[in-house]
C-alpha cells in the first residue's frame, strides 16, 4: 500500500469546449496550470487539441503521490477553478495511470500548448515490451539474491529465502532499477528511434 502511495499519478481528462471558444478554453487550462504549479508534489501539466476546430480538448496532470494528488484535487483553489468553467467546459473522462502502468508513462515536465493532431496522453507501450523490460529488470536482481541467499544462508528455509528476497527485491525494483531500464528504454518502448541513430542526423 505504501508503495502504491509513494509512486507517480497522472491523471488524463477528456473535455468538451465549443471550438469557437477555443481562447477561452486556454486562458482557463493556464488558469489551472498555474494554481496547480503552487501545490508541493506538482510534476507538470499539459493539453492538446485533438484536432484544429475540434471541441475535444485533453488535459493531463500528474503528481508525485496519491496524498499531493489529493490535496490538490480537493482543494478551495481547484473548486474555484472548476466552478468558473461552468457552461463553458464539459468533462467527458477522467483516468488514472498508477502502478506498472505509471512506470512506462512519457515524463510531464513542462506545459505543451499545441494545437496537433497527437493525443495529450501518450498511449502506454504494448503490453509485450513492457513485460520485456520488467523481466529485464527482474533477471538479474532474481538470479543474484539467489545465488547469495544459496552461499550465505543455505539453511534458511526456502519459504523464508524466498520471503527475504522479495522484501529486498521489491523496493529495488520499484525505486532503482525499473525507473532506470525504463528511462534507458524510453525509445524503444515508444517506437522512436535508438538515441545513436538520432544523434548521426
Amino acid at each position: 500500500m505504501t508503495m502504491t502511495q509513494t509512486m507517480p499519478v497522472t491523471v488524463a481528462i477528456a473535455r468538451r469546449a465549443d471550438p469557437a471558444r477555443s481562447h477561452e478554453m486556454i486562458a482557463w487550462m493556464r488558469a489551472g496550470s498555474a494554481l496547480a504549479e503552487g501545490f508541493p508534489g506538482f510534476l507538470g501539466v499539459g493539453w492538446v487539441q485533438s484536432a484544429p476546430g475540434s471541441p475535444e480538448w485533453h488535459m493531463l496532470y500528474r503528481f508525485a503521490d496519491d496524498e499531493t494528488l489529493r490535496r490538490w484535487e480537493e482543494s478551495p483553489q481547484r473548486t474555484w477553478w472548476l466552478t468558473s468553467a461552468q457552461g463553458i467546459v464539459e468533462h467527458t473522462r477522467v483516468e488514472r495511470r498508477t502502478g506498472i502502468e505509471g512506470w512506462f508513462d512519457a515524463p510531464v515536465d513542462h506545459v505543451v500548448e499545441t494545437l496537433a493532431a497527437e493525443p495529450a496522453v501518450p498511449p502506454a507501450p504494448p503490453r509485450w515490451k513492457q513485460a520485456v523490460t520488467i523481466w529485464l529488470a527482474f533477471f538479474p536482481l532474481s538470479l543474484t539474491a539467489t545465488l547469495l541467499t544459496a552461499r550465505f544462508i543455505p539453511d534458511v528455509p526456502l519459504a523464508a529465502r524466498t520471503l527475504l528476497m522479495t522484501l529486498c527485491l521489491t523496493p529495488l525494483m520499484t525505486y532503482l532499477v525499473l525507473p532506470r531500464i525504463t528511462r534507458a528504454l524510453h525509445w524503444w518502448l515508444h517506437g522512436q528511434p535508438a538515441p545513436w541513430r538520432a544523434a548521426r542526423r
